[in-house]
């Protein structure tokens, strides 16, 4: 049995429990003798063997609760590290700077979900035309997700914002490791100095920004790739464009 299944037949025995003591004020459930307790038990497992839509009707009411709290914890978590998400000095920002709304995005180079989700990212970005997209390099998944954020975020330094633009949507479709060949190889195609880049990926800034960025994922209770922050709402995993599209325009709705 799943726990949600269980914490929901726990939750509908309970409310049963309830219902019955208050039909019978001489019952007091706190205080049953063990004859009570196992009578108890078993009118309730009939109960539910008879109305097993009971257990789907807790199992219904559990989820949409406990989605509740978890929306508002991650609100008060995005509150609560609202600078560090919008404005930590380094993250690269994309989209119109100047939007009227903030996505923020954790992502992983060799996430399957990140590169899933990059190109709907970018039409939903570009079809909008007034949103500002905050990238925060989070490589999760092994030394080949590390190298290639390095590389990344060594680019912006050495290159700028726009380099860090190209070899950013490079990555995410890089077939393969990121060897050393095969960057130097990446920002020949872009016409960087890559022997500067590959120089600069080991310096104490590169891993200042990996450190803190993970920091902040741990802050936020931030585990997996994709990780959305959609003006005030997190949303964890990778979201189809429709959806995205409507988590957009709810937010403005609600403003």
């Amino acid at each position: 049995m799943s726990k949600t299944l269980l914490k929901a037949g726990v939750t509908a025995a309970c409310l049963l429990g309830a219902t019955t003591a208050s039909a019978q004020d001489a019952f007091d459930i706190d205080n049953m003798t063990d004859t009570q307790r196992a009578a108890f038990g078993e009118a309730v497992r009939d109960y539910l063997l008879e109305n097993p839509q009971t257990i789907m009707d807790a199992v219904s009411k559990l989820e949409e609760m406990e989605a509740q709290q978890q929306i508002v914890a991650d609100q008060s978590l995005v509150e609560t590290h609202r600078e560090a998400l919008l404005d930590d000095g380094y993250s690269w920002v994309g989209g119109n700077p100047d939007g009227d709304f903030t996505i923020v995005e954790f992502m992983d180079y060799r996430c399957g979900y990140c590169r899933k989700a990059a190109p709907e990212v970018t039409e939903l970005v570009e079809n909008d035309g007034n949103i500002r997209l905050i990238v925060k390099e989070f490589p999760i998944l092994g030394e080949a997700s590390l190298e290639s954020s390095k590389f990344a975020i060594a680019t912006q330094i050495v290159a700028g914002d726009e380099a860090y633009g190209q070899v950013h949507d490079a990555l995410i479709a890089l077939e393969g490791n990121p060897s050393e060949s095969a960057l130097t190889r990446l920002a020949d195609t872009f016409g960087l100095d890559g022997e500067a880049i590959l120089a600069e990926m080991n310096s104490d800034e590169v891993k200042r920004r990996i450190s803190e960025t993970r920091a902040l994922a741990q802050a936020m209770q931030i585990s997996g790739t994709p990780s959305f922050v959609f003006g005030d709402e997190m949303v964890r995993g990778y979201a189809p464009l429709p959806a995205m599209e409507q988590i957009v325009a709810q937010a403005r709705a609600s403003e």
